[in-house]
């Protein structure tokens, strides 16, 4: 019986360090990540949707990073989650947590995507939201879970973003234009 008694203690050890381990970087991962906050509060004077679907909370990484996962608070863990498009931006509710507001002009892109951190889809199955959040881009990964939304959720995402601001057209003349 001391036989097994040894290896067994041996194993339950290194379960337990291995734990440890993964609590102490989960927890560093979420000190590193506290300047990054989840949107903001909804709007005094409530939203005006536009569309409202099911969809599966994938992951937030960082912006063009999707193995970069973020421990953002409302965001840290993959979910089933109720996607709310409005004019004045989208909201994110996760059971559990507070809604996660993002204003139209934290709205980067939206795009197709077919990976991120523990997650492979079919070719475009996931929508890749990207938005800014104080100084730090972000993607968040959703997947709409009726598949025949998918085109109609992507378009509405795109129709929610600022047009990037365009440089005023100049009438100056530049110098190498003058030496002509």
């Amino acid at each position: 019986m001391s036989d097994r008694l040894i290896p067994a203690a041996l194993v339950l050890g290194l379960l337990a360090l291995l734990l440890l381990g993964m609590w102490l970087a989960w927890r560093a991962r979420s000190r590193r990540d506290a300047g990054v906050a989840a949107g903001q509060s909804l709007p005094a004077d409530g939203i005006h949707p536009i569309l409202v679907t099911d969809v599966l909370y994938v992951a937030t990484t960082k912006a063009g990073l999707p193995l970069e996962r973020l421990a953002i608070r409302g965001l840290a863990f993959r979910a089933r989650a109720e996607l709310t498009l409005a004019d004045e931006g989208v909201v994110l509710a996760v059971p559990g947590q507070d809604p996660i507001f993002l204003a139209s002009a934290q709205l980067r892109s939206a795009q197709p995507a077919t990976w991120t951190i523990d997650r492979v889809v079919e070719s475009d199955g996931l929508i890749a939201l990207s938005w800014r959040s104080g100084e730090t881009d972000v993607d968040s990964y959703l997947r709409v879970i009726d598949p025949p939304q998918h085109s109609r959720v992507l378009s509405t995402l795109l129709s929610l973003i600022p047009a990037p601001a365009r440089p005023a057209p100049t009438d100056s003349i530049t110098s190498t234009e003058s030496e002509k």
